[in-house]
């Protein structure tokens, strides 16, 4: 594709996306987002300062939105806002068909500063990325459109104007990573746009990684062994309430050793409402299990 025909799909793109580009905020380094429904916004949750933000409509209106609900571990939200006669992106799931070099269109609206559209291409596909509170976001798609600060939560189309991912984060380099808008994000938007905002089970604890836990293990005389270090607790917290201290060793969770904090992430996404943790802790030489049961309030994130 030579330069005019890139300016012109550039060109077409803005016009035909750009109205339904949301700015989130006031000024640099806050947000953008997209209307994905009428009276729906998406946008990035790490971008969100409170209840309800200001927003700059691409029609140039400055409107209060309202938070109808956020995934933080997946980084996601979705804001009720007037649209009026905004058309919503074009958004079709089972139709993405991704390749790297595949030519690609990130656009955003910094804190509501004016719009922006970039072209790029796929750099990579099946990355992953941390969310807000520290759990891996996969399936992440990599390119090189370069963006401004303040551009999480716009989004990233093909030539067509098709959403085909959400601009989240900022890697080395200078590349972006954006978490796909495939068939998962569609249903995760659809509940919370419902207002259906996720129950996410959290342990209340700081852990130092593998690598740190085994240096600190040592410098006390401790033999070495593979696991979360136990750095904090939060009193009010499931794992406190369990018997959990600053000092364990965390070094299974429901029988599966604990090679990190992924570990631990993954058995407590699998279990089914009601059902206890089990953990095998050690605290100095002494190996023992715990059994960490969650309430309603400590289960919220």
């Amino acid at each position: 594709m030579g330069l005019d025909e890139t300016g012109a799909a550039l060109a077409a793109v803005a016009q035909r996306v750009g109205p339904a580009v949301v700015g989130l905020g006031a000024g640099w380094g806050r947000g953008s987002g997209v209307v994905v429904a009428p009276g729906r916004v998406m946008t990035v949750a790490h971008a969100l300062r409170g209840p309800e933000p200001t927003l700059t409509m691409g029609d140039g209106r400055r409107v209060t939105g309202r938070v109808l609900a956020t995934d933080i571990d997946r980084d996601v939200a979705i804001l009720e806002a007037d649209t009026d006669e905004i058309r919503p992106v074009e958004w079709r799931p089972e139709s993405a068909e991704l390749a790297i070099g595949r030519p690609v269109i990130a656009l955003a609206d910094p804190g509501g500063s004016g719009l922006r559209a970039t072209p790029g291409f796929v750099a990579s596909l099946g990355r992953r990325f941390r969310g807000p509170r520290g759990r891996w976001i996969r399936g992440a798609i990599e390119h090189t459109a370069p963006l401004p600060r303040g551009s999480a939560g716009g989004p990233l189309v093909d030539l067509e104007g098709r959403l085909i991912g959400i601009n989240t984060v900022r890697v080395e380099g200078g590349l972006i990573l954006a978490a796909p808008a495939d068939a998962d994000l569609a249903d995760r938007v659809e509940r919370l746009g419902r207002g259906e905002a996720p129950v996410t089970l959290q342990l209340g604890v700081a852990v130092a990684p593998p690598r740190a836990a085994r240096r600190m293990r040592q410098a006390v005389g401790l033999p070495e062994r593979a696991g979360l270090l136990v750095r904090e607790v939060d009193e009010d917290g499931a794992a406190a309430r369990a018997g959990v201290a600053a000092g364990d060793l965390i070094v299974a969770a429901d029988g599966r050793p604990v090679e990190g904090t992924e570990s631990v992430h993954a058995a407590l996404d699998a279990l089914v409402t009601g059902e206890e943790l089990v953990l095998t802790v050690v605290r100095g030489t002494e190996e023992r299990e715990v059994r960490v049961a969650f309430d309603a309030p400590a289960a919220r994130g």
